[in-house]
């Protein structure tokens, strides 16, 4: 495939996503685990803006900080728009070498990292606003045997994560090679952070991953436990919890997600009084709403 027509086939397919996203879901989580979807759409309208300027043969230097910060403004719909009418346009003048951060590169290889980014955030896009994921099957088979001879470049700089393995599909197994789980979906990321939020402690997180109306049944005392309903009891509960137990640990075991309901297998330990750690296993019993944990019925083993 023509490297123009790869790169612009990836920047329109995002550039469709973008103006799919509803208004209540720039705030999103995204597979890229500390960007929600505004971040992830304001990093790659970033590198549509900078391929301008680069495509025209000038330096990094001579940019300088103007395509820093908040480009998507009052209106991120047009402004990612615009961007990416400008990027296609770019990705068509001819120019001899691309001044990047780490040297001169050929204008090719240029426009197929921007091409393999715009198709690995598309996906990443796409599964946050619970669109259908957009891997065409032309694309993966452009990309995927050109990343393969730099994926441990990207991996050695910090540009991905490590690859996760066991899949078959050819999108999955470039999603994968990009350390992206290609089972991931917004419910498994709010149930993860939630997880480390309550590992570490850490009251405000785990409030505000739950709804005002959350309801939070506790495994003690037995056999029913406690029904608490409403984010002020059961941040009351929860807090009387970190402050009554010593060097508290969370681990979660496994999480299985089917909808708006999800089972977590959990393992939750502390230090008793003479330093010996002690530990319970049970099961959370999860109902989401609104990307948030609006339900936690929780069952100990024992």
């Amino acid at each position: 495939m023509d490297v123009v027509e790869l790169h612009n086939r990836t920047v329109r397919n995002f550039a469709e996503l973008v103006a799919a996203v509803g208004t209540d879901q720039w705030p999103a989580p995204t597979p890229c685990s500390d960007w929600d979807v505004r971040t992830l759409v304001n990093h790659v309208v970033g590198e549509e803006r900078w391929a301008v300027p680069l495509m025209e043969g000038k330096t990094i230097a001579e940019v300088g900080d103007a395509l820093d910060g908040d480009l998507l403004g009052d209106d991120p719909y047009g402004a990612a728009a615009s961007a990416a009418r400008e990027a296609e346009t770019a990705a068509t003048r001819s120019i001899d070498k691309v001044h990047l951060s780490y040297g001169d590169e050929d204008p090719h290889e240029y426009l197929r990292q921007l091409a393999a980014d715009h198709l690995i955030h598309g996906w990443d896009l796409a599964v946050a606003i619970g669109a259908p994921p957009r891997m065409d099957a032309e694309l993966v088979d452009e990309v995927a045997p050109w990343f393969a001879g730099r994926e441990e470049l990207y991996r050695s700089s910090g540009a991905i994560g490590e690859r996760l393995d066991g899949f078959a599909d050819p999108a999955d197994v470039l999603l994968a090679a990009f350390g992206r789980d290609p089972r991931w979906n917004p419910a498994s990321s709010v149930i993860e952070r939630f997880g480390a939020a309550f590992d570490a402690g850490d009251l405000d997180t785990a409030m505000s991953l739950v709804t005002e109306d959350v309801v939070f049944e506790s495994t003690s005392p037995s056999p029913d436990g406690v029904r608490l309903e409403g984010a002020n009891a059961v941040r009351a509960e929860w807090a009387r919890l970190f402050e009554e137990t010593t060097d508290p640990h969370f681990e979660t075991e496994e999480t299985v997600v089917l909808g708006d309901r999800a089972v977590v297998r959990w393992q939750y330990s502390w230090r008793d009084s003479s330093g010996d750690r002690g530990h319970v296993r049970g099961v959370d019993v999860l109902r989401l709403r609104d990307g948030k944990i609006a339900e936690k019925l929780s069952y100990v083993k024992g």
